[in-house]
């Protein structure tokens, strides 16, 4: 029970575990303790990836490494252009192995996952002029990687939505390339949110607002940064022109509240939005097919979505 309210059960599991084995909050451990932690963690939790037809990696101008996952067939393939989470502070493109690889055979389509910088060692806005320049870099190699350009998405969990979303706005604004459709998994939306599920989710053993206020501050270089819609997209004046969107949410997630009205707004500015609040579900599920039907639920939705999308 958490609040009176009861978790899915495979998500009070896990909490138990890390209550039993005392498991602390990576925000209490040195920046390399966490980034070591988190990672061995998604791996744990993600299971087994599926094997795929191809896994390469491109070395691209930034310098920058994108990771290609490649379902069988020779004819040009859609992509999703896959940004990993961890608060801009954590993770790598191993973080979102396991994800790109179900994804790439369920839809299916070529994955392509950014290993952009990270803070604080690259603040903002290092992360989103590497997704933003990936993507462009996708669209105009896409003959070199077997790629239809025409059928490109974006996608991300957490930060890695945050980026998604952004890097849609930025596509548009700059005339391309036109995106299929955009993939929000729980992302940031908005610095500073005083929302109500921001200020409910304060347990310890789970993701929670201290953990979001942790990667903000690594994130930004000044406070005032946050106010950027390049790192609020909540905070963009104009959502109109964007393409399609599926925003996922979990109900105990302290970002749940701001992805939810990103969706709405969203939907006010007449883009059309799916949006699917898991309850029980908790920050990171998406990552957690392994061991949480909830997250392999997700994967199967988010396939959906972005079989639609790609639909010639």
């Amino acid at each position: 029970m958490l609040g009176g309210v009861p978790l899915d059960p495979q998500v009070a599991a896990m909490r138990e575990r890390r209550m039993a084995a005392a498991t602390p909050q990576l925000y209490t451990l040195t920046l390399a303790e966490a980034r070591a932690a988190d990672l061995a963690d998604i791996r744990a939790a993600a299971g087994t990836g599926e094997p795929v037809h191809s896994v390469t990696e491109h070395q691209i101008p930034g310098p920058l490494t994108l990771r290609i996952y490649r379902p069988e067939g020779d004819r040009p393939q859609p992509a999703l252009v896959y940004f990993f989470g961890g608060g801009w502070t954590l993770g790598a493109i191993d973080t979102a192995d396991a994800i790109c690889r179900t994804l790439a055979n369920a839809v299916p389509c070529t994955a392509a996952v950014v290993g952009y910088r990270l803070a604080p060692e690259h603040r903002f806005p290092a992360a989103v002029e590497d997704c933003h320049a990936a993507t462009r870099w996708v669209a105009e190699h896409a003959a070199q990687i077997g790629v239809d350009p025409t059928r490109i998405a974006v996608g991300g969990d957490s930060a890695g939505g945050n980026l998604a979303a952004v890097v849609s706005v930025l596509c548009r604004d700059a005339g391309g390339p036109a995106l299929a459709g955009q993939l929000l998994v729980y992302p940031n939306t908005l610095h500073g949110a005083d929302t109500p599920s921001m200020r409910d989710n304060a347990d310890p053993w789970l993701f929670n607002h201290h953990s979001v206020d942790w990667y903000w501050r690594h994130y930004l270089a000044r406070p005032e940064d946050g106010a950027n819609p390049l790192a609020s997209p909540l905070r963009t004046d104009d959502l109109s022109g964007l393409p399609p969107a599926l925003v996922i949410t979990a109900e105990y997630d302290p970002l749940r509240d701001e992805g939810e009205r990103y969706a709405a707004r969203l939907r006010a500015a007449g883009v059309p939005v799916e949006r699917s609040r898991y309850d029980g579900m908790v920050h990171g599920f998406f990552a957690m097919a392994g061991i949480l039907d909830g997250g392999e639920r997700a994967l199967a939705e988010a396939a959906e979505f972005l079989r639609a999308r790609f639909k010639p």
